[in-house]
Protein backbone atom coordinates (compact mmCIF):
# COMPACT_ATOMS: atom_id res chain seq x y z
CA UNK A 1 0.00 0.00 0.00
CA UNK A 2 1.43 3.46 -0.94
CA UNK A 3 3.03 5.40 2.11
CA UNK A 4 0.85 7.99 2.81
CA UNK A 5 -2.63 6.30 2.62
CA UNK A 6 -0.50 3.20 5.11
CA UNK A 7 -0.31 5.77 7.67
CA UNK A 8 -3.18 7.52 7.38
CA UNK A 9 -5.36 3.86 7.85
CA UNK A 10 -3.44 3.14 10.81
CA UNK A 11 -3.49 6.89 12.60
CA UNK A 12 -6.14 7.86 15.05
CA UNK A 13 -8.28 10.65 13.64
CA UNK A 14 -6.97 13.83 13.99
CA UNK A 15 -7.61 17.23 14.84
CA UNK A 16 -8.19 19.25 12.31
CA UNK A 17 -9.57 22.49 13.50
CA UNK A 18 -6.54 24.13 12.09
CA UNK A 19 -7.60 23.05 8.33
CA UNK A 20 -9.12 25.79 5.97
CA UNK A 21 -11.18 23.07 3.52
CA UNK A 22 -12.29 25.60 0.97
CA UNK A 23 -10.77 29.24 -0.16
CA UNK A 24 -13.40 30.38 -2.22
CA UNK A 25 -10.82 30.51 -4.96
CA UNK A 26 -12.72 30.55 -8.60
CA UNK A 27 -12.14 28.10 -11.66
CA UNK A 28 -9.75 29.96 -14.12
CA UNK A 29 -11.99 29.46 -17.29
CA UNK A 30 -14.79 28.81 -18.65
CA UNK A 31 -13.52 25.70 -20.72
CA UNK A 32 -12.42 23.46 -17.59
CA UNK A 33 -15.62 24.87 -15.36
CA UNK A 34 -17.75 23.24 -18.10
CA UNK A 35 -15.28 19.88 -18.33
CA UNK A 36 -14.93 19.75 -15.20
CA UNK A 37 -18.92 19.62 -14.81
CA UNK A 38 -19.43 17.02 -18.10
CA UNK A 39 -16.85 14.73 -16.60
CA UNK A 40 -18.65 14.69 -13.02
CA UNK A 41 -22.29 15.08 -14.30
CA UNK A 42 -22.15 12.20 -17.03
CA UNK A 43 -21.31 9.56 -14.39
CA UNK A 44 -23.48 10.76 -11.27
CA UNK A 45 -26.43 10.69 -14.32
CA UNK A 46 -25.88 7.76 -16.39
CA UNK A 47 -23.12 5.32 -14.63
CA UNK A 48 -24.48 2.18 -13.34
CA UNK A 49 -21.40 -0.02 -12.19
CA UNK A 50 -23.19 -1.57 -9.31
CA UNK A 51 -21.03 -0.31 -6.38
CA UNK A 52 -21.50 3.42 -4.30
CA UNK A 53 -18.77 6.03 -6.02
CA UNK A 54 -18.09 9.71 -5.51
CA UNK A 55 -17.69 11.65 -9.07
CA UNK A 56 -16.80 15.26 -7.35
CA UNK A 57 -15.02 18.48 -9.48
CA UNK A 58 -12.82 21.21 -7.76
CA UNK A 59 -12.91 19.44 -4.32
CA UNK A 60 -10.12 19.25 -2.10
CA UNK A 61 -8.05 15.80 -1.29
CA UNK A 62 -6.64 16.14 1.68
CA UNK A 63 -3.78 13.77 2.32
CA UNK A 64 -2.08 14.47 5.23
CA UNK A 65 -3.20 16.44 8.66
CA UNK A 66 -0.49 19.27 7.95
CA UNK A 67 0.01 19.77 4.73
CA UNK A 68 -2.66 21.81 2.21
CA UNK A 69 -4.56 20.05 -0.05
CA UNK A 70 -4.47 18.62 -3.41
CA UNK A 71 -7.15 19.83 -5.55
CA UNK A 72 -8.00 17.75 -8.45
CA UNK A 73 -10.13 19.32 -11.45
CA UNK A 74 -12.35 16.00 -11.04
CA UNK A 75 -12.03 12.56 -9.14
CA UNK A 76 -13.47 9.75 -9.33
CA UNK A 77 -13.91 7.46 -5.50
CA UNK A 78 -15.23 4.34 -6.11
CA UNK A 79 -16.88 2.15 -2.98
CA UNK A 80 -17.33 5.11 -0.77
CA UNK A 81 -20.18 7.81 -0.21
CA UNK A 82 -21.00 10.73 1.14
CA UNK A 83 -22.41 10.13 4.45
CA UNK A 84 -23.89 12.56 7.74
CA UNK A 85 -23.82 16.34 7.56
CA UNK A 86 -21.82 17.72 4.80
CA UNK A 87 -21.64 20.76 6.49
CA UNK A 88 -19.84 19.05 9.08
CA UNK A 89 -15.51 20.18 9.00
CA UNK A 90 -14.73 16.65 8.44
CA UNK A 91 -17.32 15.62 5.96
CA UNK A 92 -16.82 18.47 3.72
CA UNK A 93 -13.96 18.14 1.65
CA UNK A 94 -12.22 14.30 0.71
CA UNK A 95 -9.78 13.35 3.51
CA UNK A 96 -8.16 10.19 3.03
CA UNK A 97 -8.51 9.47 7.01
CA UNK A 98 -12.20 9.74 6.84
CA UNK A 99 -12.79 7.73 3.42
CA UNK A 100 -10.20 4.91 4.06
CA UNK A 101 -8.67 5.48 0.51
CA UNK A 102 -7.70 7.57 -2.39
CA UNK A 103 -9.92 7.99 -5.32
CA UNK A 104 -9.23 5.55 -8.19
CA UNK A 105 -8.63 8.26 -10.96
CA UNK A 106 -7.94 11.83 -10.62
CA UNK A 107 -8.12 14.47 -13.83
CA UNK A 108 -6.48 17.68 -14.10
CA UNK A 109 -6.95 20.12 -16.92
CA UNK A 110 -4.41 22.14 -18.23
CA UNK A 111 -4.43 25.62 -18.86
CA UNK A 112 -0.94 27.22 -18.17
CA UNK A 113 2.64 26.23 -16.80
CA UNK A 114 1.97 27.03 -13.01
CA UNK A 115 0.32 23.94 -12.28
CA UNK A 116 2.43 21.38 -11.31
CA UNK A 117 0.39 18.62 -13.65
CA UNK A 118 3.61 16.85 -14.20
CA UNK A 119 5.78 17.31 -11.59
CA UNK A 120 4.28 18.00 -7.87
CA UNK A 121 0.96 16.62 -8.72
CA UNK A 122 2.05 13.44 -10.54
CA UNK A 123 4.40 13.03 -7.65
CA UNK A 124 1.90 13.31 -4.66
CA UNK A 125 -1.11 11.32 -6.84
CA UNK A 126 1.53 8.57 -6.78
CA UNK A 127 1.95 8.61 -3.05
CA UNK A 128 -1.50 8.68 -2.64
CA UNK A 129 -2.01 5.71 -4.24
CA UNK A 130 -4.50 7.21 -7.11
CA UNK A 131 -4.42 4.24 -9.55
CA UNK A 132 -5.25 6.48 -12.53
CA UNK A 133 -3.75 9.87 -13.68
CA UNK A 134 -5.16 11.83 -16.91
CA UNK A 135 -4.16 14.85 -17.85
CA UNK A 136 -6.20 16.62 -20.43
CA UNK A 137 -4.11 19.68 -22.28
CA UNK A 138 -6.47 20.88 -24.72
CA UNK A 139 -3.82 23.75 -25.85
CA UNK A 140 -0.65 21.14 -25.36
CA UNK A 141 0.58 24.09 -23.49
CA UNK A 142 2.76 21.38 -20.87
CA UNK A 143 2.87 18.06 -23.19
CA UNK A 144 2.80 17.17 -26.73
CA UNK A 145 -0.87 15.05 -26.43
CA UNK A 146 -3.74 16.28 -26.16
CA UNK A 147 -4.49 13.62 -23.66
CA UNK A 148 -2.40 11.52 -21.57
CA UNK A 149 -3.24 8.64 -19.21
CA UNK A 150 -0.98 7.09 -16.55
CA UNK A 151 -1.50 3.90 -14.60
CA UNK A 152 0.21 3.30 -11.16
CA UNK A 153 2.64 0.21 -10.61
CA UNK A 154 5.11 -0.61 -8.05
CA UNK A 155 7.40 1.82 -9.88
CA UNK A 156 5.63 4.72 -10.29
CA UNK A 157 3.18 6.07 -12.66
CA UNK A 158 3.66 4.47 -16.66
CA UNK A 159 1.55 6.04 -19.85
CA UNK A 160 -1.26 3.90 -21.21
CA UNK A 161 -1.39 2.57 -24.66
CA UNK A 162 -4.75 2.73 -24.58
CA UNK A 163 -7.37 5.00 -22.56
CA UNK A 164 -9.07 2.08 -20.85
CA UNK A 165 -9.38 2.27 -17.20
CA UNK A 166 -9.30 -1.53 -16.80
CA UNK A 167 -9.73 -2.08 -13.03
CA UNK A 168 -13.08 0.24 -12.74
CA UNK A 169 -14.96 -0.51 -16.27
CA UNK A 170 -13.92 2.81 -17.71
CA UNK A 171 -12.20 4.21 -20.65
CA UNK A 172 -12.06 7.93 -21.69
CA UNK A 173 -11.84 9.26 -25.39
CA UNK A 174 -11.52 12.86 -26.90
CA UNK A 175 -15.19 13.55 -28.51
CA UNK A 176 -15.64 16.22 -30.46
CA UNK A 177 -19.41 17.97 -30.05
CA UNK A 178 -21.29 20.70 -28.31
CA UNK A 179 -21.76 20.84 -24.45
CA UNK A 180 -23.95 23.17 -22.80
CA UNK A 181 -23.87 25.37 -26.50
CA UNK A 182 -19.71 25.70 -26.40
CA UNK A 183 -18.37 23.27 -29.64
CA UNK A 184 -15.28 22.13 -28.62
CA UNK A 185 -12.93 18.76 -27.87
CA UNK A 186 -14.11 17.49 -24.73
CA UNK A 187 -12.65 14.59 -22.39
CA UNK A 188 -15.16 11.96 -22.19
CA UNK A 189 -16.18 8.85 -20.58
CA UNK A 190 -17.03 5.61 -22.40
CA UNK A 191 -17.96 1.86 -21.30
CA UNK A 192 -15.60 -1.07 -21.62
CA UNK A 193 -17.35 -1.64 -24.92
CA UNK A 194 -16.01 2.50 -25.88
CA UNK A 195 -20.26 3.78 -26.02
CA UNK A 196 -20.27 7.64 -24.36
CA UNK A 197 -21.51 7.91 -20.61
CA UNK A 198 -24.04 10.10 -21.32
CA UNK A 199 -25.36 13.24 -19.62
CA UNK A 200 -28.47 13.49 -17.95
CA UNK A 201 -29.99 15.66 -20.49
CA UNK A 202 -28.26 13.68 -23.27
CA UNK A 203 -30.14 10.55 -21.81
CA UNK A 204 -33.42 12.26 -21.77
CA UNK A 205 -33.19 13.66 -25.18
CA UNK A 206 -32.18 9.84 -26.37
CA UNK A 207 -35.71 8.91 -24.53
CA UNK A 208 -37.33 11.48 -26.28
CA UNK A 209 -36.36 10.73 -29.68
CA UNK A 210 -37.04 6.85 -29.04
CA UNK A 211 -40.65 7.80 -27.70
CA UNK A 212 -40.60 10.41 -30.80
CA UNK A 213 -40.35 7.18 -33.04
CA UNK A 214 -42.32 4.73 -31.42
CA UNK A 215 -45.27 6.81 -31.91
CA UNK A 216 -44.40 7.31 -35.88
CA UNK A 217 -44.48 3.76 -36.24
CA UNK A 218 -47.84 3.05 -34.48
CA UNK A 219 -49.41 6.62 -36.20
CA UNK A 220 -47.69 4.51 -39.49
CA UNK A 221 -49.59 1.16 -38.37
CA UNK A 222 -52.60 2.55 -37.79
CA UNK A 223 -53.18 4.68 -41.34
CA UNK A 224 -52.42 1.16 -42.57
CA UNK A 225 -54.89 -0.91 -40.60
CA UNK A 226 -57.61 2.06 -41.95
CA UNK A 227 -56.32 1.69 -45.38
CA UNK A 228 -57.10 -1.70 -45.18
CA UNK A 229 -60.24 -1.19 -43.80
CA UNK A 230 -59.41 -2.16 -40.14
CA UNK A 231 -60.31 0.26 -37.39
CA UNK A 232 -57.49 0.29 -35.56
CA UNK A 233 -59.03 1.10 -32.02
CA UNK A 234 -60.89 -2.14 -32.06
Amino acid sequence: MPEISAQLLTAELPDISHIITEDDEPVDNWFSEKQQRLLAESLNSSWKPGRLFIAAANVGIFYAVHQPPIVPDMFLSLDVQLTGNIWEKRHRSYFLWEFGKPPEVVVEIVSNTKGGETDSKFRKYAQMGVAYYIILDPQQVIQKNVLRVYELTSGGYIPKIDRHLTHIGLGVTLWRGIFEGADDLWLRWCDADGNLILTGLEQAEQKKQRADMAEKKALKLAEKLRQMGIDPDL
